[in-house]
């Protein structure tokens, strides 16, 4: 019988649950200034939005090690004034996570924004409705599934990560200390039975929210197509 720590499962549950809630928050309002600007400015906003994709964990972790470190200006002033720390910290592996999940929550719902007809925004306005008021009960409830998908991404995403928590938290437990860094603990001490434990409860755990989103999304192009779906 393996004597196993379910704390750091927890703790991945947690820090998921968070991230994807102020994700949400964020993310969603952040999708539709990109689908509907016309700035100039929207490419350099999208690359922004894209960089962790692209950009190493490591990289991201580094930097935001960096910003949050009492040693330089902004983790100072966040520790000094507002008595906030990051480093080390939860709210610091949060904010972490939020923003390397950053494109897996806005992506799906930019897409599904700007693959609604032009002229339903266009009529909300026409009717007298702020852009927030058709953000809210016009375009988003028609956009379900794709605020599913970026939903269930996010919460996938974050608990699969590994750099950026390992760079912002280190290795506390019961404060930073999740599963994926539970594993490579485990690896590393040659307790083999233990990581795959931890490694097969993340891979059930990852399938099973993938698998029910492409599940829904697949019920709603068929009533899609059937014409079910108001547009």
């Amino acid at each position: 019988m393996i004597d196993l720590d379910w704390q750091p499962l927890w703790l991945t549950f947690k820090l998921a649950s968070w991230t994807t809630c102020l994700l949400i928050l964020c993310g969603i309002p952040l999708a539709y200034k990109i689908a509907y600007t016309q700035s100039r400015f929207k490419p350099v906003l999208e690359t922004l939005v894209s960089m962790p994709l692209v950009l190493p964990p490591s990289v991201l972790g580094f930097y935001l090690l960096l910003a949050f470190s009492p040693q330089q200006a902004f983790g100072h002033w966040l520790e000094h004034y507002l008595h906030i720390k990051l480093v080390f910290s939860f709210a610091g592996l949060v904010i972490g996570s939020m923003i390397f999940s950053l494109p897996f929550m806005v992506h799906p719902i930019q897409a599904g924004l700007q693959n609604l007809p032009p002229n339903l925004l266009e009529a909300s306005r026409t009717l007298g409705k702020s852009d927030w008021y058709s953000l809210w009960h016009i375009l988003l409830p028609n956009i379900k599934p794709a605020i599913l998908t970026g939903v269930v991404l996010s919460f996938a995403h974050t608990i699969g990560e590994f750099g950026v928590v390992l760079m912002i938290g280190g290795n506390i437990p019961g404060v930073s200390k999740v599963a994926s860094i539970a594993i490579y603990d485990e690896v590393e001490s040659l307790n083999y039975p233990a990581a795959h434990l931890y490694a097969a409860v993340l891979f059930v755990l990852s399938f099973s929210v993938l698998l029910i989103v492409y599940l829904i999304n697949r019920r709603h192009a068929h009533l899609l197509r059937a014409g079910a779906v108001r547009l």
